[in-house]
């Protein structure tokens, strides 16, 4: 295993072992991409106060998401077509995240089906959902998440219709990849790769193909979901959907007051501020600068976590103190696994842990629940005033 000591390690590796239209595919958004780089940058402006000659012994970044103990504030967020970035992906991220103790989220547009994921791993996961308009497919994934013993139910609300990704058109991104000349090309130089997918026990849309009337193949990703994602998304949707599930429910998508405070109306056990990593509404607030609007509409009525841009324990670190109570990595493992499997996804996950721990006792703290604002140097007027 290559020497790796951050996340920008993996992405490097990431981009040379995975074919082009799956690395493109994690790594960019949508038309100028302006909101994709923010979600990073904008943590940059953020500063960390250091404090010395305090007992920095005895640490824990443990704590808890919608009940759940996790071995520090970060689960991995649902990403579609994870199996295409390495063979078994979704079954592998699982894994990877069991064993270190964090939630893993299974996107509704993943490789590896609902019940391959169950199967391969013994906690329970999270089960991200798009509403669609085929209602009993939505139905029946919805029955088929519950017998699979999810534990939780995370709608997604900002993908009714699809935002353009110049690259995923311009490469053609389908799964498994379509054989042109130049994807012949690109992935005769990923040789590891190709190799591993041969084995691999899927390489088309699992929770799909199979499961929806009349349709055998989706590998045109982006003519698929025009067709099939529910544009006519409301509240009164959301909360039939609450009510089937039965369970635990957090929404994704966030990024407005007045949508927090729908979201505690249809009794929502957490809320994720995300703008879908930069890959929905170019020129849209990055999370970061979102989430601060977000908790003072809801307050401590119910879990807020943010998604968008972590690529580092500090960011973590940043967003609790902001007052998050959980992070989401999304590129972050992804990369990891393009690049090593599951051994990949550990190591993103040991990397975020480890600066997670070492920047929370260098500003004085021992406990997540010690870390507040005041740990932070944030710039006047980082939450933007805006004219209405």
């Amino acid at each position: 295993m290559p020497v790796i000591t951050c996340i920008e390690d993996l992405k490097r590796l990431h981009r040379r072992r995975a074919p082009r239209m799956f690395y493109d595919y994690a790594e960019s958004g949508s038309w100028t991409e302006k909101t994709f780089r923010e979600n990073t940058s904008d943590f940059e402006d953020i500063y960390l106060r250091q404090r010395v000659a305090v007992d920095m012994s005895g640490r824990s970044t443990k704590t808890q998401m919608i009940g759940e103990d996790v071995a520090m504030p970060v689960a991995l967020a649902p990403v579609g077509l994870t199996g295409m970035q390495h063979a078994d992906g979704e079954i592998k991220a699982a894994r990877a995240a069991e064993k270190f103790g964090v939630p893993f989220t299974l996107s509704t547009m993943s490789i590896n089906s609902i019940e391959e994921v169950a199967e391969a791993t013994t906690k329970p996961f999270w089960f991200q959902l798009y509403t669609m308009t085929d209602e009993d497919f939505v139905s029946r994934l919805i029955q088929r998440a519950k017998d699979a013993k999810c534990s939780a139910l995370v709608i997604t609300l900002d993908l009714q219709i699809l935002g353009q990704r110049h690259k995923d058109l311009k490469n053609g991104l389908s799964a498994p990849p379509k054989l042109t000349p130049s994807t012949i090309a690109n992935l005769m130089t990923k040789w590891r790769w190709g190799i591993g997918m041969l084995g691999a026990k899927r390489r088309n849309f699992g929770n799909i193909v199979g499961h929806v009337k009349g349709v055998t193949d989706t590998a045109d990703l982006g003519a698929w979901t025009a067709q099939s994602f529910d544009p006519s998304l409301d509240w009164d949707k959301i909360a039939k959907i609450k009510e089937q599930w039965g369970g635990k429910v957090i929404l994704k998508g966030i990024l407005d007051a007045d949508d927090a405070r729908m979201a505690l109306k249809v009794g929502a056990d957490a809320i994720i501020v995300s703008n879908h990593g930069g890959r929905q509404l170019d020129g849209a607030q990055s999370s970061i600068r979102a989430l601060p609007s977000i908790l003072e509409a809801v307050g401590d009525q119910v879990e807020v976590h943010l998604d968008s841009g972590i690529r580092s324990g500090q960011d973590v670190l940043k967003a609790v103190a902001m007052g998050a109570s959980g992070t989401y990595i999304g590129r972050a493992f992804v990369y990891g696994l393009g690049a090593m499997g599951e051994a990949g996804v550990t190591k993103a996950l040991e990397v975020i842990h480890k600066e997670l721990d070492v920047s929370m006792a260098l500003c004085g703290k021992r406990t997540l629940s010690e870390v507040d604002r005041d740990i932070l140097m944030i710039p006047e007027n980082f939450e933007g005033r805006w004219q209405s």
